[in-house]
């Protein structure tokens, strides 16, 4: 499975996007998320799903911890959001698919490892620690599918 995944360089223009933020663990994420999103719903008063693009973004990961920050969020601005800015740059980006239906988890988890541990490594870039989940239209179509955008700066 894992041979069938490809990395591409793209250039992302900057994005502005309005969400919540919340310190996430490698241990508690798929609930963390779980959480967010209902939040995150709850006060653009739309119906969960129905928010495109939507964006799971998680920043300043630290390897002895395994602790960073998560945020939930898509291009609607609320008062009662918070707005980040996605700077216009090179991305990596690995598109995935769920497994059986709608298990993105272990899709996403398997990208994420293939990226750090088999495509990086070899590439001629490092990562930026900062990384998120794109979901567009093609989300939520019969054979969806995701972008995972991997933020990234050349080495020299």
């Amino acid at each position: 499975m894992l041979s069938k995944l490809e990395v591409s360089i793209e250039y992302i223009e900057q994005k502005t996007i309005y969400g919540l933020w919340q310190k996430s663990n490698d241990r508690t994420i798929s609930k963390d998320i779980n959480a967010l999103s209902k939040q995150y719903y709850d006060v653009v008063s739309m119906p969960e799903g129905k928010v495109l693009p939507y964006f799971v973004l998680s920043r300043n990961y630290n390897e002895q911890t395994h602790d960073f920050e998560l945020f939930i969020g898509s291009v609607i601005d609320k008062s009662d959001l918070e707005s980040y800015v996605l700077l216009a740059s090179e991305y990596a980006k690995i598109t995935v698919k769920p497994k059986l239906g709608f298990l993105w988890g272990a899709s996403i988890g398997e990208a994420k490892k293939y990226f750090y541990t088999k495509w990086l490594p070899t590439s001629s870039f490092e990562a930026v620690n900062l990384e998120y989940e794109y979901h567009t239209e093609r989300s939520i179509v019969k054979q969806p599918t995701i972008d995972i955008i991997f933020a990234i700066k050349r080495t020299l």
